[in-house]
């Protein structure tokens, strides 16, 4: 378990980075800059998705290399992010919701699909 733990220590980084640049891309392209508090205000709620996400790995194990973990943790970010975007009333348009699906969706799982298939040929090798 504690060597299952180390390997994945930078995995929820990957995630957390990915979910920062996908903000600061889309406040990017809707001219709202990219100021601090701009940024942490479009931010929190996806980070929050992040550590939901993460805990239902967590919770069953897992170690989130997978492929099938990063559509876990894709799921649970875009999600948790939408609603808690809701109530706080920073609002979704559908159109949003599809965009972070596909982004977060081809970055979280995509990276991870190149690592399973790295450790797949080293393993043929």
């Amino acid at each position: 378990m504690h060597n299952r733990w180390r390997l994945a220590t930078p995995v929820p980084i990957l995630d957390g980075l990915t979910v920062l640049v996908f903000v600061i891309i889309g406040r990017a392209n809707h001219h709202h800059g990219e100021n601090v508090d701009g940024v942490l205000s479009t931010l929190w709620p996806f980070a929050l998705g992040v550590i939901v996400g993460w805990t239902v790995l967590m919770s069953q194990k897992q170690s989130g290399r997978s492929p099938r973990n990063g559509v876990v943790v894709m799921l649970c970010t875009v999600a948790v992010g939408m609603v808690l975007r809701v109530v706080s009333g920073q609002g979704t348009a559908f159109t949003f919701i599809v965009v972070a699906l596909v982004f977060l969706g081809a970055v979280m799982v995509g990276w991870r699909l190149l690592l399973y298939r790295i450790e797949r040929h080293k393993q043929i090798s």
